[in-house]
């Protein structure tokens, strides 16, 4: 694979707490150079961005990272950040729900920020590291129900990040018109081109720059 073809699956993504809007810029910057996907970052820096790079394509997280916030205020969220200027809009499922088995709770609050998202790309976060093979198929279920437009590993922020059978797993259960995105932990070409060939269409990485061309900038 070519640097150009892994950047242009990466959502450049800077999510940490004491991101200021110096690293923001920089961040964007880099993704334009470099010709990336998107940039995920939080919703605060939505409008902002929006002015600065009009035509670069935005991802704000949603209910970010624990989940177990309500239906409503996930909803108010995601309309706000469209209204800012938001492309992309990756949610974090209520993780609990899903352990306990109301899989019909997860499956509606999909469906409702799928409608409060409209035409714009919704990609769902399931967090593997706390769910079993047999939750895991059942996050499927849900997002390819609910509508959903991309399932997604992992936050970043929980025990693990991604890994390939979660990948290759969810490619085996996801509905045809259900993309994978990997995030968390990815750190290497190898990693990279590796989840790309089991099913990924995008990859979360804070550092793709680093692992593709051995430098910052």
């Amino acid at each position: 694979m070519t640097n150009d073809f892994i950047f242009a699956h990466v959502d450049h993504t800077l999510l940490k707490a004491a991101a200021t809007w110096q690293d923001i810029r920089k961040l964007c910057e880099e993704a334009e150079q470099y010709h990336m996907a998107s940039v995920c970052v939080p919703s605060s820096f939505v409008k902002k961005i929006r002015q600065h790079f009009p035509s670069l394509t935005i991802c704000t997280v949603v209910g970010f990272p624990l989940g177990n916030c309500s239906t409503e205020a996930k909803a108010a969220e995601t309309e706000a950040a469209i209204r800012d200027g938001a492309d992309e809009i990756d949610m974090v499922i209520h993780i609990g729900a899903l352990k306990e088995g109301d899989l019909s709770y997860v499956t509606h609050e999909i469906a409702a920020l799928k409608k409060a998202a409209g035409s714009h790309i919704l990609k769902v976060i399931v967090e593997t590291c706390y769910l079993t093979e047999e939750e895991k198929i059942a996050a499927c279920r849900a997002v390819t129900e609910g509508g959903a437009d991309y399932i997604k590993t992992s936050t970043g922020f929980g025990s693990a990040g991604a890994a390939l059978e979660d990948v290759k797993l969810f490619k085996k259960y996801v509905g045809e018109n259900v993309k994978i995105k990997a995030a968390g932990g990815i750190h290497s070409r190898k990693e990279m081109e590796d989840f790309l060939n089991a099913g990924a269409s995008r990859i979360g990485a804070s550092g793709a720059i680093l692992a593709l061309l051995g430098k910052s900038i």
